[in-house]
């Protein structure tokens, strides 16, 4: 993993991600050890962010190392009309490891093939978002005890999101049985369920978020992202298609936990908060611990 981009979950093979997720075990445990202590890390954010900017830069200051980067592309020579090509060949000069997130799909990919410094995607579009996707394996693995057999429930915007995108393409290795919950407009793309059917793998699709949900041992929500959407009212059409709420969850399974990759907006309701089995902000704390054995690993200092 030396020195490998993290473009997407599939540049890692299921052997790596027990790697990561073992070493996350290990930070979480002891979380500050001087590893980067001699290493630059640049946090390139095209695109807002605040949990996944704000943990990789608490991962990496753990771990000793220093961070430079910017927080916005207005701040930067991008306003200026400087290509991301240019910008990364620059920062490639200053850094040991780049973070980068990016509005258009494919960037990241783009900045690997000009790095001679590992990138890792940060997010790029509706495309991928491996990192979000290896700690959602982390806090998977953390409350059910397994990854394998599961019955996961995707509810949401399952068009643009492109964290249940990272999310089905890894989780399709542990043979789990996904539910698809969302508005006509945001269904899963089909070269995402065609990749499921080619590896055999069940899915069903649903128009509701109802009794359905008493199977699940993951329910994993996702905000309809506005600034995803050209046509302001085709977000007004679908912003409020599913809130799930504390009452919903009275007959489900015991073991049943709901991820979120946050922000959230009013998708689950705050009377979830209280429920035990409400982990979205475990599911972002999960995010320091994965984001160090990420780094760590990638640098060959563990």
């Amino acid at each position: 993993m030396k020195n490998k981009s993290l473009i997407s979950i599939n540049d890692f093979s299921k052997e790596e991600y027990f790697k990561i997720l073992d070493l996350a075990e290990e930070f979480q445990k002891n979380p500050n050890q001087k590893l980067l202590e001699n290493h630059v890390v640049a946090s390139l954010f095209f695109e807002p962010s605040t949990r996944t900017r704000l943990s990789f830069e608490t991962a990496v200051q753990r771990l000793g190392g220093r961070v430079i980067g910017f927080s916005e592309a207005s701040s930067t020579s991008v306003s200026k009309g400087e290509s991301l090509k240019d910008t990364i060949l620059t920062v490639s000069r200053y850094a040991d490891l780049i973070i980068m997130r990016h509005p258009i799909e494919g960037s990241a990919r783009h900045a690997s093939v000009v790095s001679d410094k590992p990138i890792i995607n940060a997010g790029d579009g509706s495309n991928q978002h491996p990192t979000q996707c290896l700690l959602d394996l982390y806090s998977i693995r953390k409350t059910q005890g397994t990854l394998e057999n599961l019955n996961l429930f995707l509810v949401g915007d399952l068009k643009y999101g492109r964290t249940v995108h990272s999310l089905l393409q890894a989780m399709a290795q542990f043979n789990p049985v996904f539910n698809f919950v969302s508005p006509p407009s945001l269904r899963m793309p089909q070269e995402y369920k065609d990749h499921l059917d080619e590896l055999g793998i069940k899915y069903y699709e649903h128009d509701q978020l109802d009794e359905n949900i008493n199977h699940a041992d993951i329910i994993y929500v996702t905000r309809v992202q506005k600034e995803r959407f050209s046509d302001p009212m085709d977000y007004e059409k679908v912003k409020n298609a599913y809130i799930l709420k504390n009452k919903m969850l009275e007959n489900t399974k015991p073991n049943l936990k709901i991820l979120h990759p946050l922000p959230r907006v009013n998708e689950i309701n705050t009377d979830v908060d209280t429920n035990e089995k409400a982990y979205y902000f475990d599911q972002a704390e999960n995010g320091v611990y994965t984001r160090m054995a990420i780094m760590a690993l990638m640098l060959g200092i563990k």
